[in-house]
């Protein structure tokens, strides 16, 4: 997918936003130490370049972390993956991963949990569109897109419920990648536009409709959409990529 459209940069999430975004909506992972998986169910909450996450007092990664310094903590990477919650082909919207020490940090109210820290030291997102690198400055400097927390909820409700919507927004788009009648599924959403999924039997096509100006919050993403709508309707042109 580029990321222009005639001689106007088209806007964007940066990597260090899209990690912050991907890393406030997750809901599991897999941590990697002494040459061990361990895959955790656990929300993740991000400060400055710090990471807290929760697991079980009894899982071997906890386990594990006993064998540490206090100081030094240990060696892991985190492997967070973006799924796509609207089925189609290729749902792995993007991979992240993230190296730094993990430490114990205190035991949880249940008695049953411990919150653990990790000390972000770089990390890299690679998505079908490339690869972005960053640092913990980078990460403690992001903040989330106001959207990322809704997104799987927008998204879901868009495919389930507006099909009517979606086939209207295919106005918008070059009338050649709509040759021979690919499939429309919506992929992902962001302040800045919607991603729409144009599937073919031989592939796919990702096609980012811009918002005519950034979405502050969930009501605004509504407002935003019946712009585009709008703009289908009546044939005005709209920004794309």
């Amino acid at each position: 997918m580029s990321i222009t459209a005639g001689d106007a940069e088209v806007p964007e999430p940066t990597t260090a936003e899209r990690v912050r975004s991907l890393l406030s909506a997750t809901s599991s992972l897999t941590v990697r130490a002494l040459g061990e998986h361990h895959d955790l169910d656990t929300p993740v909450s991000v400060h400055g370049s710090r990471l807290r996450l929760r697991a079980p007092l009894d899982a071997p990664l906890v386990a594990a972390l006993a064998g540490a310094t206090a100081t030094d903590g240990l060696a892991v990477v985190l492997d967070v993956t973006d799924v796509s919650p609207v089925a189609v082909r290729d749902r792995i919207r993007g991979r992240l991963t993230l190296a730094g020490r993990l430490h114990l940090a205190h035991l949880a109210d249940d008695g049953l949990s411990v919150h653990l820290r990790v000390d972000v030291a770089h990390a890299v997102l690679a998505t079908p569109y490339g690869t972005g690198a960053l640092t913990a400055a980078d990460l403690s400097l992001a903040a989330p897109d106001p959207l990322a927390r809704h997104e799987a909820a927008l998204l879901t409700h868009l495919a389930d419920d507006h099909a009517d919507a979606l086939d209207l927004l295919t106005r918008l788009l070059d009338p050649a990648l709509l040759t021979h009648g690919p499939a429309v599924r919506p992929l992902a959403l962001d302040r800045h536009g919607l991603v729409l999924r144009l599937d073919h039997s031989h592939g796919h096509r990702d096609v980012r409709l811009v918002f005519p100006e950034p979405a502050r919050d969930t009501e605004d993403f509504g407002h935003r959409m019946h712009d585009l709508m709008a703009a289908a309707e009546h044939g005005l042109p709209a920004r794309r990529t």
